[in-house]
């Protein structure tokens, strides 16, 4: 088999030229799968046999002389929250175990399959994506393959481990409060979480209805622009899915940023981040030509109410077997699934009401900004069972900390493409930064990432297993 690069564009590229047959790319992901997982743990579960019939689809496609998907060929896998067909939802919980097949794929699984991507497997996370390394006890914890002895992130910490592998160019997550952007920063890839609202949550288990998201991670950001693009379509059924058409990046990745305003947060954002997520986001900035800091407004209070709707709406779901079943939950997250569920409601309304205000206070700062920049983790990758760690003075527990800079940006729903950054200082560990635009502009995020690539500031560092 030629070798082809580690990206989705130019896999399905190489695909369509008859360079590669789809089959022996997912063969060779398969291949790689069951030489590192056992190390990784990024999987729950492989369809190979799905994975092979779908690529031999695609190969007859092209014997056929049709066109062909702008994935066409392509291995991806999926955090195990969405559906697919004849599998189990496991939601990374040992209590979904018991529930029947899911009957048909999410939506977002089903977009894949049009664009001719081929389905590969499941991916490991916390359970109910109330975490943000994926220590999971039920499934193990994911290992981040840059040193095995650290976390992977979370929630979707299999979605980050299995592309920082080099097992899979392209996955989908969840992100809540930071569950896409905390393991692309930790990891080192590519990750988006696009405008709330903005992709159907049809097919996928929830944890925060009116905070959920969901989105891709890649090897690459032309990778990730394509499977975003994908992704899109408006969807009625989906009552969460505010999108009305598609508007696709890829077309504008090469506009360049002339033009643009582009800021870095400060205040909140510094004050919570370590000297190396700072470093990462001096280096952006000084790439793109930041003009100034920026004071994101009320950042510590919209994590606060984040807080609060994310325990009120999670305990109140899991009510039922939290009474029944609460030895059989997660022991690093029931405690929390309890107390929200025993919050008054007072709270949850409280918060719901100060997000409406928060929102507008935040979409007015994008009157005289396009694009904004912030680190998406304070630190590199912990060490695994870590439970505190030391942030300029402040000592904070480690994995809600993980938190800090994501929450305050998911809780306003603007899109925000996550970079992968290599400063000094963290022992070849990268970071990520946050690259921040108004609802609906992803394509001005997108911009500002193709500048760092073109600059080579950006990019994902292959490892060996």
């Amino acid at each position: 088999m030629k070798i082809i690069a580690f990206d989705a564009s130019a896999m399905a590229v190489a695909v369509a030229a008859g360079e590669v047959s789809a089959r022996e790319l997912v063969d060779a992901s398969l291949a790689h799968i069951a030489a590192t997982d056992g190390q990784v743990n990024a999987f729950t579960e492989t369809t190979a046999a799905r994975a092979r019939a779908e690529a031999d689809a695609v190969d007859a496609q092209r014997a056929r002389g049709e066109t062909l998907g702008s994935l066409a060929g392509v291995p991806y896998a999926v955090k195990n929250l969405f559906d697919i067909e004849g599998l189990t939802t496991l939601a990374g919980s040992k209590v979904n175990q018991g529930l029947p097949a899911a009957p048909a794929d999410a939506v977002l699984v089903t977009q894949m399959k049009t664009a001719g991507a081929v389905l590969v497997g499941a991916l490991n996370m916390d359970e109910y994506a109330y975490g943000f390394t994926t220590e999971n006890t039920h499934y193990g914890p994911c290992h981040n393959p840059h040193d095995l002895t650290r976390v992977a992130g979370g929630s979707s910490g299999g979605s980050g481990a299995a592309v920082a592998a080099g097992q899979v160019p392209v996955t989908l997550g969840s992100d809540t409060n930071g569950s896409i952007r905390v393991p692309s920063s930790l990891c080192g890839v590519w990750g988006l979480k696009p405008t709330f609202g903005r992709l159907s949550r049809r097919g996928t288990y929830p944890f925060v209805h009116s905070i959920d998201h969901l989105g891709p991670m890649a090897s690459s950001l032309a990778g990730l622009g394509l499977a975003y693009d994908a992704l899109q379509r408006p969807d009625p059924l989906d009552p969460g899915c505010h999108a009305l058409h598609v508007q696709p990046v890829s077309p504008s990745l090469h506009k360049g940023t002339a033009g643009l305003r582009i800021g870095v947060l400060g205040a909140y954002f510094q004050d919570n981040a370590g000297p190396e997520a700072r470093e990462a986001v001096a280096l952006a900035g000084r790439t793109l030509g930041a003009q100034s800091e920026v004071l994101w407004p009320d950042a510590a209070l919209a994590r606060a109410a984040a807080f609060i709707i994310t325990a009120s709406e999670g305990g109140s779901l899991h009510l039922g077997d939290l009474r029944t079943r609460a030895d059989d939950f997660e022991p690093l997250s029931v405690d929390r699934f309890i107390a929200g569920a025993l919050q008054p409601v007072d709270w949850y309304l409280r918060a719901q009401r100060f997000r409406r205000v928060y929102r507008d206070k935040v979409n007015t700062l994008f009157k005289d900004w396009d694009v904004l920049l912030t680190p998406a983790t304070p630190v590199s990758a912990t060490v695994i069972g870590t439970e505190w760690l030391e942030l300029n003075g402040v000592r904070q527990p480690c994995r809600a900390a993980m938190g800090l800079l994501t929450q305050p940006i998911s809780f306003a729903g603007c899109p925000v493409v996550t970079a992968p950054m290599w400063p000094a200082g963290t022992s070849g560990l990268p970071i990520g930064v946050q690259i921040i635009a108004a609802p609906w502009r992803e394509d001005l995020a997108f911009r500002a990432a193709q500048m760092l690539v073109n600059a080579g500031v950006a990019h994902i560092q292959p490892v060996t297993l």
